[in-house]
């Protein structure tokens, strides 16, 4: 359930990424409250997922899908222009992300010992 949420998570923060960009400086306000329904949701469910997922792997996870949705959104929108090279670069950042999904992380050493 964690993951799910954390996935979920990162989809709302390429919605609330694109919409602050559409906010204009914050001077449009459906983008403005899109961005802050979107931020605020997003940062719940990371934190939800924080709950059992380490902070590192949450955290790259939820960047790197979100930063891959946002270019990708607007490659498809042509606001920013498709070439190979940066599909090729979001693949990477796919890759990673799936990558840090199938490890499994070792448990933490206790300091005791």
């Amino acid at each position: 359930m964690h993951w799910i949420v954390l996935m979920i998570s990162a989809v709302l923060e390429a919605v609330w990424a694109t919409a602050l960009g559409e906010s204009d400086g914050f001077t449009r306000p459906v983008p403005v409250v899109v961005f802050l329904v979107g931020v605020t949701l997003s940062m719940l469910g990371l934190g939800y997922a924080m709950r059992e997922i380490p902070i590192g792997t949450a955290y790259a996870v939820w960047t790197g899908t979100g930063a891959a949705l946002t270019v990708a959104y607007a490659m498809v929108t042509g606001a920013e222009p498709v070439t190979f090279l940066r599909i090729l670069f979001i693949a990477g950042i796919v890759g990673a992300v799936i990558g840090l999904k199938l490890v499994k992380p070792k448990p933490p050493v206790d300091a005791a010992d």
